[in-house]
């Protein structure tokens, strides 16, 4: 077989680069068939090959997986296919290429969720048995040690993700180790933002705020993607300190937390801390105490904002408050469906989502859509809402138990 028919029957879209990167010297003297061999298992073997070639590049002790037995040089070619970015990661940090030494083996399970929080505590050099864990280190070199610890852990999921014997199966446990993730993340996050907002104010009144990190929509209902922003609403307790003084400190460690996330720096950011949420949205104030967010929900909130807090859960911060929060809300939520113009109200909130879709793409936008994604997630949540105030087993975060939990009631 000619080799634009090998690279054809791999999956290659451009052959000339498919060709050219083939005869790259460093992969002089490797077997072709077992690279062949593992770039067909690639969902993207034109990305999987060049990646490949830059790895080896830099390190050229690669080599030995990349021409492995397929059992074994599987987790490698399919990442590196799956994911341009993971393979930009690995080219800059080597070390972390331990991740695909791995052996076939039972089904794959989740990572532990205090496992990861310690995990990214450690790398900004916080104890994480700390009830408001202190950085040890700031500024641009705690932002990739943070950034870079985080991938790993992506690294990590991506091959048992990749790997998996039933993908489709194992998909739930990959949304929630991702949400998990994420938590971990903003957890070391608010540990590097209080060791530089002590910088500003004084180590006691810094000590003294208390700040939760509530997760909102696919976050808080612990079905993340790969490639999503997270969002989040501000919970704060100033103890002691006056409510203005407590709002400005509690700005500062909100905002620190988005710099160490999302900031210019030399490990390239993660994602954006999406707030807009929150009370108001970009019009109300970044932090609000509990208190407060009782009585925006009480007397102000739409219909809408309801149906977002269904997905509330707290992910990062100060437990305690975080939990006083929840349980403040989730009167509210179950509540809420009696409001006047309930189900017209969130109807009307969807065909506004459906309004700014172009419309030669309505028809084929998969996400926000007529039958898209959106849809299926507002119709169970406008069940959820009318039915869950006298059936709690529909009290559920996330869509997919959501979803058996109706069909189990006879809702649909």
């Amino acid at each position: 077989m000619s080799l634009a028919r090998r690279l054809i029957s791999a999956g290659f879209s451009d052959l000339e680069k498919g060709e050219r990167f083939l005869a790259a010297p460093e992969l002089d003297g490797l077997d072709p068939d077992r690279i062949f061999a593992g770039l067909q298992m690639a969902a993207n073997p034109d990305t999987a090959l060049q990646s490949l070639v830059r790895l080896i590049e830099k390190h050229p002790m690669l080599r030995e997986l990349a021409a492995a037995d397929p059992e074994i040089s599987e987790p490698l070619y399919r990442v590196l296919g799956a994911s341009e970015a993971l393979g930009e990661f690995l080219i800059r940090h080597p070390e972390h290429l331990a991740a695909f030494e791995v052996t076939a083996g039972p089904e794959p399970l989740p990572a532990n969720r205090e496992q990861l929080r310690a995990a990214l505590l450690a790398s900004v050099r916080a104890d994480p048995r700390s009830a408001r864990p202190l950085a040890g280190i700031t500024g641009a070199e705690a932002y990739a040690a943070l950034r870079t610890a985080y991938r790993r852990g992506v690294v990590d999921l991506a091959v048992k993700d990749m790997c998996a014997a039933d993908p489709l199966d194992f998909m739930p446990a990959v949304g929630a180790e991702l949400a998990d993730l994420a938590g971990a993340a903003i957890e070391a996050a608010l540990a590097v933002s209080r060791a530089e907002a002590a910088e500003h104010f004084s180590a006691g009144e810094v000590a003294a705020v208390g700040l939760a990190v509530i997760g909102m929509g696919k976050c808080g209902a612990r079905e993340l993607n790969y490639i999503s922003d997270v969002d989040v609403i501000y919970v704060i307790d100033g103890g002691d300190l006056d409510d203005a003084r407590a709002s400005t400190i509690g700005t500062a460690l909100a905002t620190g937390i988005s710099r160490a996330i999302s900031s210019v720096a030399r490990e390239p950011g993660l994602w954006e801390v999406d707030a807009n949420l929150r009370p108001e949205g970009k019009s109300g104030p970044l932090v609000r105490t509990l208190a407060s967010h009782e009585s925006y929900y009480a007397r102000w909130a739409e219909s809408w904002e309801f149906q977002a807090l269904l997905k509330a859960r707290t992910i990062a911060g100060d437990k305690d408050l975080g939990e006083r929060y929840e349980q403040a809300v989730a009167p509210l939520i179950w509540s809420s469906a009696g409001r006047d113009g309930f189900v017209e109200s969130v109807q009307a909130m969807r065909r506004r989502v459906t309004e700014h879709i172009p419309a030669a793409e309505e028809q084929r936008q998969i996400k926000l859509g007529r039958g898209g994604l959106r849809d299926v997630e507002f119709t169970v949540q406008l069940l959820q809402l009318v039915h869950g105030k006298s059936d709690e087993s529909l009290r559920r975060r996330d869509t997919t138990s959501a979803i058996a939990a109706l069909s189990a009631g006879g809702y649909i």
